[in-house]
């Protein structure tokens, strides 16, 4: 990894070690050198460097809810807003424990776009009816419950 101009440059090496913590992040030094064909020590040191300038930012580990009798629906909430309340909004359903993702979208319109999970649809109403849509600068809100998912990744490398 190379720092230019303020942005940080990744080779070969520092892709390749991404993808396989992505996939694994429990995986050794030693185990990463070893399929790498690279020393541990080498691998050590790049991880701390992805570290050190936040190219990695967390590690975590993904639940299976259903595993352990977590049963969810996952809903996709498209807000509008009034421009001048977006900000607002978007900061208040970050706050919601049930709230995965949160984001703005820009098209015709200024739209905040989150992620929702609910244990069934009454719950999902209910959060809907009574938390968000009553925030000031809601105008309307549109829900898209997901029935299928295909793909979920956080970054392509």
């Amino acid at each position: 990894m190379k720092v230019k101009n303020g942005n940080l440059l990744l080779d070969d090496l520092d892709i390749e070690i991404l993808r396989l913590l992505r996939e694994n992040a429990k995986l050794t030094y030693t185990e990463i050198g070893r399929r790498l064909g690279v020393a541990h020590s080498t691998i050590y040191e790049r991880i701390r460097k992805l570290e050190k300038y936040r190219v990695i930012e967390k590690y975590t580990i993904i639940v299976n809810a259903n595993k352990i009798g977590r049963k969810f629906l996952t809903a996709v909430m498209t807000v509008y807003t009034d421009p001048k309340e977006s900000e607002n909004v978007a900061k208040k359903l970050a706050e919601y424990k049930n709230v995965l993702e949160v984001s703005n979208s820009i098209s015709e319109e200024l739209l905040i776009i989150a992620k929702v999970i609910a244990e069934d649809q009454e719950k999902l109403h209910s959060f809907i009816a009574n938390s968000v849509a009553p925030l000031p600068g809601v105008l309307r809100i549109r829900t898209s419950i997901i029935t299928k998912k295909y793909k979920e990744e956080s970054f392509p490398l």
